[in-house]
């Protein structure tokens, strides 16, 4: 593996679904040993998950992380856990989720230079009409490629 390779255990494709996603930014994570080794083992879930602003810290609610096989000190699948970012960027956060009705949603979760991350994205939960018309905004746009690749044939 590269030193800048960056390799992906789980995403939440759903959240795209659900948010406009306005912002992205990556923060650590603090884990347990048999929590690496199970997202070593490439097992995550981030649906349904999210994150919130507490006395100053930043926490990371409802990430499965199964059990690691073969452990006998396992750690809780469902622990609130910790999320490591700079003063600066938790304080811009904290002002832009406080109130406002914007969330901290968990998209991506990877390993970048051996160290686990996870790519969060402040975003606004979207209205029934909101989520038709993304999903027509993309058919469209599949059936243009699709007109293009036989027109350019």
């Amino acid at each position: 593996m590269a030193a800048n390779e960056i390799q992906i255990i789980c995403e939440n494709r759903k959240a795209r679904h659900e948010y406009t996603i306005d912002e992205h930014i990556e923060a650590g994570m603090v884990l347990t040993g048999s929590e690496v080794k199970s997202l070593r083992a490439g097992k995550a879930n981030l649906s349904d998950s999210y994150a919130i602003a507490k006395s100053n810290e930043l926490w990371l609610l409802n990430v499965h992380i199964p059990h690691y096989m073969g452990n006998h000190y396992n750690h809780e699948p469902l622990r609130t856990r910790k999320l490591l970012v700079h003063k600066a960027q938790f304080t811009k956060l904290a002002k832009r989720i406080e109130g406002t009705g914007f969330s901290l949603i968990p998209l991506k979760m990877y390993f970048k230079e051996g160290i686990a991350k996870i790519e969060l994205g402040v975003g606004r939960g979207k209205k029934a009409h909101d989520k038709r018309i993304t999903i027509k905004e993309r058919e469209s746009k599949r059936q243009m490629e699709k007109l293009r690749k036989h027109v350019q044939r």
